[in-house]
Formats: C-alpha cells, structure tokens, sequence
C-alpha cells in the first residue's frame, strides 16, 4: 500500500481499466490482503466501468471461500496454472497439484461468480508426446475455460531444468515435434470455438485478456511489487526483486523508492520493443500509427526487413497493418532478430 500511496500524483487524474496480480502465486495470499490492494488503488483512482482484475492462481491453493473473498473484492478474472493434465507431467513441472484439482478449482471458481477463466497449459516437455499433448488439449476443452493460453517449455539458465539437460539427465524436446504441438492447438482450440487472438493466447469472443494487450499495445501500466516492471510516460522501471528489501524499500512510501532501476530505452530499442510485442497480437499493427510514434515509416528506419520477410511468407499486410502469417506465428523470435539487424544497419 506504502507504494502505491508514492504513486498518487500518477494516479491523480487518470481512471484504472485493468489490473493484473502476477508472479509467483499471488493465490496464496490472504485474499484480505488483495482486497486491501485494490482498495488503496480505488482511493488513489476510479476504475472504469467492467474493468478487468486478474488474478493468477495455482489450482492447488484454492477454495470455495478463498476463492468468494476473491470476488467480492473485485477481482473479475482467473487464470488457473493448469500446465498439464498428466500426472506425469505435473510431477515432472514440481507442481503441487493434481489434474483433479484444476478441474475442481474452475468449478468452483464458477460457483463464486468470476466471469471470465482461463487456462495455462505448458508443451515441448522433455518426453512428452503429441498424442500426450493433444490429451490435455482436449481435457482443458472439455472444462469449458473461456480462454487458454499455450506456452512452450523454455530451459532457463540457472535452473534444475538446466542443470540436468546440460547433464545429459534430461533431452530436450524436438523442434519440429514443438511446432507440430504448437499447429495441433491452433487446430483444437479453432475447431472448440476459440479465437486465436495473440501467439500463445485463444479466447471465446469477449474474453481475450485486457491487461496482457496494454503490453502488446504499448499501453502504460504500474509495477507495483516485488520484481514489478513498469512502463509510464516512456520511462521504463524495474522494482528491487528481493522481497525483504523491496518491503523496506517502499514502506518509504515514497515515489520510486522501490525501483531497483529506471531507464528511458534508447530509440532503437523502442522500435524493437513496439515492433516485438505488436506483432505478438494476430492482428498486428497499423502501419500509420508507427510513423505518428516514431515519426518515419518503417520500411526507412529497417531497410529490407519488411521486402524480405514479405517474400519469406512471415509477414504480409493486410487494410494498412502489419502481421505475421500463420507460417510466420512460429518465427516471430526470428522476425525481431532480423529487425534488429536491420536497424543496427541504419
């Protein structure tokens, strides 16, 4: 609370659309905790008419009460860390809970009123199958979630996943085989009525998640908490990770006095981050709003980068907007590395 009490000034004036409480497990707080959040924010600011408030949870924390403290505090929307439904899998992810627990918790979830619910699923595990894959494909289906978001396993430094692959304890999983994952979704989820709308992200119509797109959109946004990022009049900040000294630190109440670093990104760097993050929506990017924001066209500032990707089959326009194409979905990493280098050219 002690933070966001520093950020009044820039609160003052302006009308909250969404809020999202993520990392880590935010379920395992007392919902009396996040209750207090969003009611220090409503002092500081209005929220809009059906703003959104998303809550990330960990199907194994939650219950029937937890879960109607929730709600009557505002929060709108679940998204549930399913990762699998193989039991296998899970113990493989170190997750707490059972493929029976997810399927509890969206039930109950329901029952307490949450009015929209989505699923996170994991693939590319090491060993796992596409017939395995498309197993908790149709079991998230089947609970009838109104979004689902697919993420492939990433193996990040520093972590047991990565000490065992470099081991040899643990194989990687394919390429090939994760992209046949990757189109076996798109082809389930389309087919179940789910529209994809971001690459790793499908919803029911009227679903698709609203704080997610502020990041996609170049929107502004807070980081209030342990580790937040934030992005606010083009200033870029990260808040002290550790979270004892992040408490010390904002208990100071004081406007960034839990920033651990705050940085006005160099103009290269900012047409990468607009460029990157709006190319993950399905629907990308008008053109025209580039140049209002950069004040050039894009094919002056990359030179060739968008003729080649065009000739690739990655990118194509469409009514005066840049997209990937279904082929370039997979490619998107590739699409920005050559960017990069495009405008490393200029």
């Amino acid at each position: 609370m002690a933070e966001i009490a520093g950020y009044a000034d820039v609160l003052a004036g302006r009308t909250i659309a969404t809020v999202g409480f993520g990392g880590g497990t935010p379920s395992e707080v007392p919902a009396a905790d996040i209750a207090a959040v969003l009611v220090a924010l409503r002092a500081r600011a209005p929220f809009a008419q059906q703003a959104e408030v998303t809550l990330e949870a960990n199907p194994g924390t939650l219950t029937a009460e937890h879960l109607a403290t929730l709600r009557a505090a505002g929060v709108t929307r679940l998204s549930l860390g399913a990762q699998s439904f193989d039991a296998n899998e899970l113990r493989f992810l170190d997750r707490i809970h059972s493929p029976e627990a997810t399927a509890t918790a969206l039930r109950l979830a329901r029952a307490a009123g949450f009015e929209s619910l989505n699923l996170d699923l994991i693939y590319g595990l090491p060993g796992q199958t596409l017939a395995a894959w498309e197993a908790s494909l149709r079991a998230a289906i089947a609970l009838e979630p109104d979004h689902i978001s697919c993420y492939c396993l990433t193996v990040e430094e520093g972590t047991p996943l990565a000490r065992r692959v470099r081991t040899g304890a643990v194989t990687p999983i394919d390429s090939d085989l994760a992209a046949d994952m990757y189109d076996r979704a798109a082809e389930l989820l389309a087919a179940a009525g789910f529209e994809q709308y971001e690459l790793s992200n499908w919803a029911r119509p009227g679903h698709e998640s609203r704080h997610n797109r502020v990041y996609w959109t170049w929107g502004e946004y807070l980081g209030i908490g342990a580790g937040a990022h934030g992005f606010v009049g083009g200033e870029r900040t990260e808040n002290i990770a550790a979270p004892r000294e992040y408490i010390e630190a904002a208990k100071r109440g004081v406007r960034g006095s839990a920033v651990a670093k705050a940085y006005t990104p160099e103009p290269v760097m900012m047409i990468d981050d607009y460029v990157s993050s709006s190319l993950r929506l399905t629907a990308g990017f008008a053109l025209d709003a580039f140049e209002r924001e950069f004040g050039a066209r894009l094919e002056a500032m990359a030179p060739g980068w968008l003729s080649d990707c065009e000739a690739a089959g990655w990118l194509e326009r469409a009514a005066g907007r840049l997209r990937l194409t279904e082929r370039g979905r997979q490619l998107h990493s590739e699409v920005v590395v050559r960017l990069m280098g495009a405008l490393g050219a200029v």
